[in-house]
């Protein structure tokens, strides 16, 4: 690494600024609103009774209504070697389900708050794409209890390696995870475990983005046995936004969550096909 600044070093005396290695940027604080938006569904079926024995599925389906509501912005500073993020995610998202026989019953299914702050340092940068260790403190809970348990509250710190900052790969990481969980009164357990994730942003033509975040966990060592606590989570979501006007955008998107819990051997999953309408936007500070 001395080696590579020596380099840059030289290279900026001669006047041909940085080929390999690490500039000295200037100090950048933005934030970006990477959405604010509404996911939003809607089936409505109607004398349902009258085609119990009809083979035309949709004609006795039932009726739902399904919206979520997303949250999800990033204060980011950069110095330097040095890049510190912010950020903050909130999702809450319901089904209602109607039958022609019975009475309306509810659902939730995205229930989110996770605020979590990362330190990256860049040791080598190469055609815009940074690499480096990376730190970082994460709290997630819920708004709501749900019916058969209260709302889940963990703290969770990971350390690692990252790329990071380049104009598709806008980070992809590998780290070892903690996690301290009080989610239960009395059952606080620690766990240890390891994370793989990415964010990928990719411009398909003017106005038309390709985007996909998500993450792959696996806990090995828990302080204490609690048969809901995840062995493995893998989480994925797939986007793809028009511009409508301004800031505005439109698109579809598909959601997969994939878990399986300590008490059994079955996945539990969650499939969500979508259309959304969003807000998008940075703002120089």
């Amino acid at each position: 690494m001395l080696l590579v600044s020596g380099v840059a070093t030289a290279d900026d005396s001669a006047g041909r600024g940085p080929i390999f290695g690490i500039s000295d940027d200037t100090d950048k604080l933005q934030l970006s609103v990477r959405r604010i938006g509404l996911d939003w569904s809607k089936t409505q079926v109607r004398n349902a009774a009258e085609y119990q024995d009809s083979p035309v599925a949709a004609l006795n389906a039932t009726s739902q209504d399904f919206f979520k509501g997303v949250f999800d912005t990033i204060l980011e500073f950069t110095r330097n070697k040095f890049k510190w993020d912010n950020s903050l995610v909130m999702e809450y998202g319901r089904t209602t389900l109607r039958p022609y026989d019975a009475p309306a019953t509810t659902d939730e299914n995205a229930d989110k708050i996770l605020y979590s702050s990362d330190l990256s340092y860049a040791c080598w940068d190469f055609s815009g794409l940074k690499f480096g260790p990376t730190v970082r403190a994460a709290y997630e809970t819920q708004f709501v209890d749900t019916d058969d348990s209260p709302r889940q509250n963990i703290v969770r710190s990971s350390a690692g390696i990252s790329l990071f900052d380049h104009t598709v790969i806008k980070s992809l990481y590998l780290t070892g995870i903690h996690e301290y969980d009080f989610t239960y009164a009395g059952s606080q357990n620690s766990k240890l475990g390891a994370e793989f994730g990415w964010r990928l942003e990719y411009p398909v033509r003017d106005g038309v983005k390709f985007s996909s975040d998500g993450y792959y966990r696996e806990y090995f060592l828990y302080s204490e046995y609690v048969g809901t606590d995840l062995e493995r989570d893998f989480s994925a979501v797939v986007r793809l936004d028009t511009n409508l006007w301004g800031d505005f955008t439109m698109g579809p998107y598909v959601q997969y969550r994939l878990a399986r819990a300590r008490q059994t051997d079955l996945y539990g999953s969650n499939l969500i096909f979508g259309i959304s309408f969003n807000y998008i936007t940075k703002f120089l500070l």
